[in-house]
């Protein structure tokens, strides 16, 4: 099977066979064996062992693995802060499990199934050391890295919506299809005054004595709810007949519009 690793149909079972363990580690130790493979595959010399195992057991009892003890001597520079030595405990009743990997070029191998699971723990005389590592890591992941920026033109004209584009635009790709453009109606309008309005509406209905709220809207630009309440005094509302769902001025209303269109 290693013939074709590229195909991508095929995978390398060299390997199944073979015992591996499955070890947890703290984050701390995880992060500084990256960095060292990282420095070591950069440099030119053999890279170095990231750790070494000590397996203990009882020369009268050597088969009885209640009394086996695995611990870990983590290597690196005097200089890390991360304790060095810790203890694997070991389980054996866990859900089989194999190890895959994946190579540059895609091809896929079993590296062999679990035989062991550990999880590394530090030591007793290091438990001190390793706590006030986690609580500096859990305080750096508090701090905000973000940025207060001042911006030249700080009236904002890019940043606000203009008039009509309120809801055109989505942070969220997926609602894209959702969005509709605002209707006219809906964009706020500022109220006139109240004498000038009414002004507005005496001419309007010299012009024609039937309108309705929709088309009284658009020639006044006003809120649809605050013409209704100068719709309510001036005029009456057809309900039925030819002229039904229009606005007419009242009778009173009509006498001295037509005076002043005489005058």
């Amino acid at each position: 099977m290693d013939e074709d690793h590229n195909n991508g149909g095929f995978l390398d079972m060299g390997k199944a066979d073979r015992s591996v363990w499955l070890m947890k580690c703290p984050v701390v130790v995880a992060k500084s064996w990256k960095s060292q493979l990282a420095s070591s595959s950069s440099s030119s010399s053999d890279s170095q062992p990231l750790a070494k195992v000590v397996f203990s057991l009882d020369p009268l009892k050597p088969d009885d693995p209640s009394l086996h003890q695995f611990t870990m001597e983590v290597a690196g520079s005097e200089t890390e802060r991360i304790p060095k030595s810790y203890s694997l405990n070991m389980f054996k009743d866990f859900v089989p499990m194999c190890v895959f990997s994946e190579s540059s070029q895609g091809s896929v191998a079993m590296e062999g199934k679990v035989e062991h699971k550990f999880d590394m723990k530090p030591h007793e005389e290091n438990i001190e050391e390793y706590g006030r590592l986690c609580r500096e890591r859990t305080n750096k992941s508090m701090i905000k890295n973000r940025q207060i920026q001042v911006i030249d033109n700080d009236r904002g004209v890019h940043m606000r919506p203009m008039p009509g584009m309120v809801g055109l635009i989505s942070s969220n790709p997926k609602d894209k299809k959702k969005t509709m453009p605002v209707k006219q109606s809906d964009v706020k309008r500022t109220r006139r005054d109240r004498g000038e309005l009414e002004d507005i509406m005496f001419k309007l209905f010299e012009r024609q004595p039937n309108w309705t709220l929709k088309q009284l809207v658009q020639e006044t630009d006003q809120p649809a709810q605050f013409l209704k309440e100068i719709l309510n005094e001036l005029c009456v509302y057809n309900k039925r007949g030819a002229n039904q769902g229009t606005y007419e001025l009242k009778p009173e209303y009509k006498k001295s519009a037509e005076d002043t269109a005489a005058e």
